[in-house]
């Protein structure tokens, strides 16, 4: 059975099934995740390309590279600071936040 162009997604293509959903929390914000997801995934599914601000400027950043090589992507997860979003798994329950600068200077990267 062929498909029109326009109705072809990713997952059809690969015959994916949908996976068991949870929930975890940026910024307040309840966002849905699936497992196996980063938490950078996770982000950019709900839309939200910045989370992270830099030392000097402030400027927003997000992922860059998503191989764990730069440190764009830094957020704090569940309290602890310098994580980057493109390695951690995101996790049930999960409270991520923003991370302003180097999140802390005794752990600044």
């Amino acid at each position: 059975m062929s498909q029109s162009p326009g109705t072809r997604s990713p997952r059809a293509l690969v015959g994916g099934a949908p996976v068991a959903t949870y929930t975890m929390r940026f910024d307040g914000r309840e966002l849905s995740a699936q497992a196996g997801q980063s938490i950078a995934a996770v982000l950019w599914g709900a839309g939200i390309l910045a989370w992270r601000t830099t030392r000097e400027t402030g400027a927003p950043r997000g992922a860059f590279c998503g191989i764990g090589s730069c440190y764009d992507c830094l957020v704090t997860v569940n309290g602890r600071p310098n994580q980057r979003a493109c390695l951690v798994p995101a996790r049930p329950g999960d409270t991520v936040t923003t991370q302003e600068g180097t999140g802390r200077a005794d752990l600044a990267v």
